[in-house]
């Protein structure tokens, strides 16, 4: 068997399908340059009979693409098909995907249509569709809920008709990577011309089992796997590409296969799509979620510093990442901490390290995130922890489509209540412009603010980011609250207090040195 798989990208597909995820026309181009730049094999480019702008997305895509096949997918329906065929003209190589049910499920409540009118439109369909393009895919919609007698007889009939390629989704997640592979198998086994396609996989994560089940379809014979950046998709999504080519590069052991994909784009790629839709993914997520190469334990730190393979099984630019990241937090240990002071300038001898250290574990205990400026301050602090000098105590606001819009901000400062009003262009502008009336700042600037919801919903939290740069130091903030105003009044005391830490540590330094 050919250890080559084609990868046959459906992001601006079944990934555009998913709620809150559709692009525009511009972005829709962007993102098919990105796929054809880093070599996918086939960029499925819409539903073109679905609507107008379907229809042009996928034109599109076909005049600007270079190498991929462009695929557009259809019914078994005459329209449907034709649609296609005019939606890729322009492509260089071109390819209809056509689809029709044939789980018993489906067949009787979806399709209304007897089994034997469905294998006749199959043969139809794909007939039809052969007439007009050399390159037919067709497809089983529900094939793990298909009875395996008629499934063998629907892909022999397709390949029949002309398909090239058959594909066997797992279209509702449902089966693992077990009773995959034996699915897979059978029809090698039981489908007399299937010598004569390729069989593709196409394997939704409702389960969390997409790319278990696309990997195991590969090892039974397979050689199409079908996926999205970032896994995206109808309900909990597609098999992941990235996840799928790393597992064939990092395993080459037990998955000796090889994809046409240039790796280093990997995470150009997924933070492309991640600016495209507005949608972060998961920080855990494989390869490209922000955890995935950052180390806060302190043993898997110390392993790290010693050799990286220890923990890491790829190294992050493999994936087009900078580095990995020794985080430190409440969990770090000593041999991590003086790295990272050693990296800021700082070689403390050992009685100097373990009281930084003390005063370190007692600051994470209490903080979700330890900047560089927190360490700083840690270590040319003497006399203890930075302290919080200002504490939000409450906030009102009055806001609307007409102004002008008010804040009225209640905090403490070193201990003492204090209130103060101000107006704004808008409410978050007149918290920050209060904060100024009790805290002057004048050299202060905010240079960066940024929010994004934790959750769903609308009463989702919101996480408020902001710098604050003084004299040519940046002091990050952070804030969490339901209310995305809190928040960002929250964040902005968080980085006014990182920043008044370090104008009292300032002449503390400047005596040390």
């Amino acid at each position: 068997m050919s250890d080559r798989v084609w990868l046959f990208d459906t992001t601006l597909r079944d990934g555009e399908q998913s709620p809150g995820y559709s692009m525009t026309l511009d972005e829709k181009l962007r993102m098919a340059a990105m796929l054809d730049d880093m070599g996918l094999d086939i960029i499925e480019a819409g539903f073109p009979a679905a609507s107008r702008g379907d229809f042009e997305a996928v034109y599109k895509v076909s005049e600007q693409t270079q190498n991929a096949i462009v695929a557009g997918l259809c019914r078994a329906v005459q329209k449907d098909i034709e649609a296609v065929i005019e939606a890729t003209k322009p492509a260089t190589r071109k390819r209809i995907h056509t689809f029709i049910s044939t789980s018993e499920l489906h067949m009787k409540h979806k399709l209304q249509a007897t089994p034997e009118r469905v294998l006749e439109l199959i043969h139809e369909s794909v007939s039809f569709a052969r007439n007009h393009c050399e390159d037919v895919e067709w497809s089983a919609e529900d094939a793990t809920r298909t009875s395996h007698d008629y499934l063998c007889k629907a892909v022999e009939t397709a390949i029949a008709a002309g398909a090239s390629t058959v594909n066997i989704p797992d279209t509702v997640g449902y089966t693992v990577p077990e009773e995959y592979f034996a699915l897979i198998k059978m029809l090698k086994d039981r489908v007399p011309n299937i010598d004569r396609a390729v069989i593709s996989t196409h394997c939704h994560n409702d389960l969390g089992l997409a790319v278990a089940n696309s990997l195991a379809g590969i090892r039974a014979g397979a050689r199409q796997i079908e996926c999205t950046i970032n896994g995206i998709g109808e309900r909990a999504g597609n098999a992941s590409m990235e996840e799928i080519v790393m597992t064939c590069r990092t395993r080459q052991d037990v998955m000796p296969y090889e994809t046409g994909i240039k790796t280093e784009m990997i995470m150009p790629a997924s933070r492309l799509l991640t600016d495209i839709t507005g949608f972060s993914v998961q920080p855990n997520k494989a390869v490209v979620g922000a955890n995935a190469f950052a180390h806060e334990s302190g043993i898997h730190q110390d392993g790290m510093l010693k050799n990286a393979q220890t923990y890491e099984i790829m190294t992050p630019e493999s994936v087009g990442r900078d580095r990995s990241d020794l985080v430190l937090g409440k969990h770090s240990g000593r041999n991590a901490f003086r790295t990272k002071l050693q990296a800021l300038g700082y070689n403390l001898d050992d009685a100097a390290l373990n009281a930084a250290f003390d005063r370190f574990k007692d600051f994470a205990d209490r903080k979700k995130k330890v900047s560089d400026d927190d360490l700083i301050l840690i270590v040319t602090s003497k006399d203890g922890l930075p302290e919080e000098r200002v504490e939000f105590i409450s906030l009102g606001v009055k806001s609307g489509s007409y102004g002008p819009q008010e804040a009225e901000l209640t905090v403490k400062i070193d201990g003492a209540k204090k209130t103060a009003k101000a107006t704004g262009k808008g409410p978050v502008d007149a918290c920050f412009k209060a904060m100024r009336v009790l805290v002057p700042h004048d050299a202060a600037m905010l240079s960066n603010y940024e929010l994004r919801a934790l959750t769903h919903g609308s009463d989702a939290k919101g996480e408020v980011n902001i710098r604050l740069t003084e004299n040519g130091q940046n002091f990050n903030g952070t804030g969490i609250d339901t209310d995305v105003i809190v928040a960002s009044c929250r964040a902005y005391i968080d980085a006014l207090n990182r920043m008044l830490s370090a104008r009292d540590a300032a002449p503390r330094k400047a005596t040390a040195n």
